[in-house]
């Protein structure tokens, strides 16, 4: 027996403030869906999602706790700094929605016809759901880039970024697939382009970071990140104008509300999501234009 084996365990995965981040994240997301599951349930394609959510992020939980603590990550050929760090936000995010979905079709003031615990049970999935998305917010927080230390790409600004376009860019395509009719006009299909082209890109970008194969581009991987990010920026700042244009004007659209329009499969309530996070995008992007422009100039200076 080799009398070093305690070396191959990584303490530090389990007694940081991480691995209590984490640890906080499996035990929340585990009580969850033991509440779905015995009383609470979940339905439709909303329900499913909210399921989906929960078992998804405490998989991949699990996987990246006990690789952590066996050290086994260095087995696998990633940066997994940049894909901790990616996952993390991805799994902040999703619990975010989750935790708003599923209430919103899940629970009213007055009791189901199931009965008034299984509202009880639905309130306490709603209360561990969004107390877990603080949790992974924490991992956020804690691994995120600070001054004076070196990290991977995905834990900058920049990095998280990208990861928030990408899931909004998911809202917007689940929006498009609820019957918004964008094929009526040429101007809308542009914009479903934009999204797709942009969506397309950034998911390249985050996976040669998190691979570790960003020395695979042809040209600097920073001045690629500056003009991708400004190019999809004007991209969506066009769609930011001629969406709105023709989906609720009247000469293309309808400016308000049709009082007849089902809740859930409501065609103008689709195309105001996608009016509404295309906005957002924008917002993120230029955000994101602005921060890695100021990486790219301040931190030469620097050296």
């Amino acid at each position: 027996m080799d009398p070093h084996g305690g070396h191959y365990l990584n303490k530090a995965a389990v007694l940081s403030g991480l691995g209590i981040a984490r640890m906080c994240q499996l035990l929340l997301g585990c009580t969850t869906m033991a509440l779905v599951s015995h009383s609470a349930g979940y339905s439709a394609d909303y329900g499913i999602y909210c399921m989906f959510v929960w078992c998804f992020c405490f998989a991949v939980t699990l996987v990246v706790f006990m690789m952590d603590v066996t050290r086994l990550h260095g087995c696998v050929p990633i940066s997994w700094d940049n894909f901790t760090v990616s996952f993390a936000m991805l799994a902040t995010l999703m619990y975010i929605t989750a935790s708003v979905v599923y209430p919103v079709y899940f629970l009213s003031s007055e009791c189901p016809s199931e009965g008034c615990e299984t509202r009880a049970y639905r309130i306490s999935v709603t209360v561990c759901s969004s107390v877990c998305s603080f949790a992974y917010g924490a991992e956020v927080f804690l691994t995120r880039a600070k001054p004076g230390h070196v990290v991977g790409y995905m834990a900058t600004l920049s990095g998280l970024l990208k990861v928030v376009q990408a899931f909004i860019a998911c809202i917007i395509f689940g929006a498009l697939a609820n019957d918004t009719d964008y094929n009526k006009h040429i101007p809308t299909q542009y914009c479903v382009v934009v999204y797709s082209l942009c969506f397309s890109l950034t998911v390249i970008v985050v996976t040669l970071t998190v691979s570790g194969r960003t020395a695979a581009l042809r040209i600097p991987f920073d001045r690629f990140v500056v003009i991708y990010t400004f190019m999809a920026m004007l991209l969506y700042l066009s769609a930011a104008v001629i969406w709105p244009v023709f989906s609720f004007d009247r000469k293309y659209g309808t400016p308000e509300r049709p009082y007849n329009c089902p809740r859930e499969h409501c065609p103008w309530d689709s195309k105001l999501v996608v009016a509404v996070f295309t906005q957002v995008n924008m917002i993120l992007y230029f955000t994101d234009l602005v921060y890695s422009q100021r990486i790219r100039f301040v931190s030469p200076s620097s050296v």
